[in-house]
């Protein structure tokens, strides 16, 4: 029986990576020993969707094979909150047909998705 999806996030300084969802994102851990902290994040989906697409009239594709995104229930709020607490965003919202984007700066591993979902999402709604 599955009880729950592990994620990574691989980053070159993952001191400053951990420390972020620490101290900036705040989410609750275990010390696991030698600096490697475990997180909690909450809920969780799995959505399996094509590497290629086309969707009204635009074309897309990606080489990844996995992506990670964070869910919220109040884009604003939370990226003013998470911005009040050192956090940094690449670019501003985007909106999408499924949902309002950021793109959040991990320190040490690039940007991660930050979205609120405009569907009534499976995770937060079970």
């Amino acid at each position: 029986m599955i009880t729950g999806v592990h994620t990574l996030i691989y980053a070159e300084d993952a001191a400053a990576a951990r420390a972020f969802c620490r101290d900036v994102l705040q989410l609750p851990y275990a010390d696991t020993g030698g600096g490697w902290l475990i997180f909690k994040t909450g809920p969780s989906e799995l959505a399996t969707h094509p590497s290629s697409w086309e969707y009204e009239g635009k074309a897309g594709g990606t080489d990844e094979s996995f992506d990670i995104s964070l869910m919220c229930d109040d884009l604003s709020g939370t990226m003013a909150e998470l911005a009040g607490r050192g956090a940094e965003f690449d670019g501003g919202v985007v909106e999408q047909p499924w949902g309002h984007t950021a793109q959040l700066k991990i320190p040490g591993a690039g940007t991660m998705m930050l979205y609120e979902p405009t569907y009534d999402p499976p995770a937060t709604s079970l």
